[in-house]
């Protein structure tokens, strides 16, 4: 087994749980150091830290899989790690729809797959993880026997790992064009086409929340994407809905979702701008009961992330403008590079600006088959807000 020895200085970090060890804080390599091969980490006075997958062309120089001395990485271990996620997803009531891997907060880093009820999608975004793809889906078929499988390898990060960008079937086939049930709702998914995996999961807890808020309400939404917070609004009895979102495609995916649960008579959406048209709102005195934002992430570079928090606080502050007083504003972030203290800060900076004065609802992160370790801010990226807005 090719051994991995840390610096003096580094090692304590990844001893304490983390699991990526970059490469500036490796001492030396012995053995083989081929891309994606399983080595062994150890500390610098040669204690085991762990084992897991290697790659030189990465930062990361190493991303570990197991802290057991005695366990090996075959076939076997991801059939146990797949197994003992479905567990820990049906513990927590997530049974038809759920984030079954979460990378790094279930042990296997860089991978995800999302169950949506018997169809299955994966992403391998490293190669290091990539290369254990066929033991996968081995382990998907087992554990579920799904109806089918399909990968969305189509992200630029794989790149980064020497790996070209692909999506595809694992399996036989199948329409990828499906339908989802959610809080007694229906969602069309399109897992080949939508956005990352083709649904945002990690929201679906969150969505809940706005049930009584939006009774008898007025509502805005803007980056709707295919409009899942708007038709939960118009479930829950919103007098009125409108959703913004520059895709067309999405807007298509909403009106189909609309009539779906039989409310489009009360959903509208528009393809637009929406940071154009809520500066443009703004300054007509437009407003409404509720106004919903779920921005798509600013940044995922810490170089921009004062653009990031530029941006956040923009969109705040015209979101709480067009709120009339007394009502509310949903508010969202999925950078983690914002993290929940910060992201409360710039909601404060714009309500000062904005001259409102705000009383919290509720503030909640990803659902909750999204797990987080805490210390590891990857894994705690989203930051779902409900203010009250005077």
């Amino acid at each position: 087994m090719t051994k991995v020895t840390l610096n003096r200085k580094i090692s304590q970090r990844v001893a304490n749980g983390h699991p990526w060890v970059f490469a500036n804080e490796v001492n030396r390599v012995d053995g083989n150091a081929e891309a994606g091969a399983i080595v062994d980490v150890h500390t610098h006075d040669d204690k085991f830290l762990g084992r897991g997958y290697i790659n030189p062309k990465s930062q990361i120089l190493v991303r570990i899989l197991t802290r057991k001395k005695n366990e090996e990485v075959n076939d076997d271990f991801f059939l146990r790690k797949l197994s003992e996620a479905w567990k820990q997803r049906q513990q927590m009531g997530y049974t038809e729809n759920c984030r079954l891997i979460f990378g790094e907060a279930d042990g296997l880093p860089q991978l995800i797959i999302d169950k949506f009820n018997d169809y299955f999608v994966i992403q391998t975004l490293a190669l290091g993880i990539d290369m254990w793809k066929d033991a996968i889906v081995k382990a998907i078929n087992h554990i579920f026997h799904p109806k089918g499988i399909y990968e969305r390898n189509d992200v630029p990060i794989r790149e980064l790992e020497g790996m070209e960008q692909k999506k595809g079937f694992l399996s036989e086939p199948f329409d990828t064009n499906i339908i989802i049930n959610e809080n007694g709702l229906k969602f069309h998914v399109d897992i080949a086409n939508g956005q990352k995996t083709g649904y945002f999961l990690d929201q679906q807890d969150n969505r809940r929340h706005i049930e009584h808020i939006v009774k008898d309400a007025e509502v805005l939404g803007a980056f709707t994407y295919t409009g899942t917070f708007e038709i939960h609004a118009a479930k829950y009895g919103a007098k009125s809905v409108l959703g913004l979102d520059i895709s067309e495609n999405a807007i298509a995916m909403c009106n189909k979702n609309a009539e779906l649960n039989g409310v489009a008579d009360k959903c509208k959406f528009e393809c637009v701008n929406a940071f154009d048209v809520l500066k443009t709102w703004v300054k007509e005195g437009k407003q409404y009961d509720v106004v919903m934002l779920d921005p798509p992430s600013f940044t995922k570079s810490r170089a921009t992330i004062q653009k990031a928090i530029t941006g956040y606080k923009e969109i705040n502050l015209r979101g709480m403008k067009l709120v009339k007083p007394g009502g509310f504003l949903v508010t969202s972030s999925c950078t983690n590079l914002v993290q929940p203290d910060l992201f409360l800060e710039i909601i404060q900076m714009a309500a000062k600006d904005a001259r409102r004065q705000l009383r919290q609802v509720t503030f909640q992160t990803q659902s909750s088959d999204h797990p987080i370790i805490w210390g590891w801010e990857n894994t705690h990226y989203l930051k779902f807000l409900i203010v009250q807005v005077f």
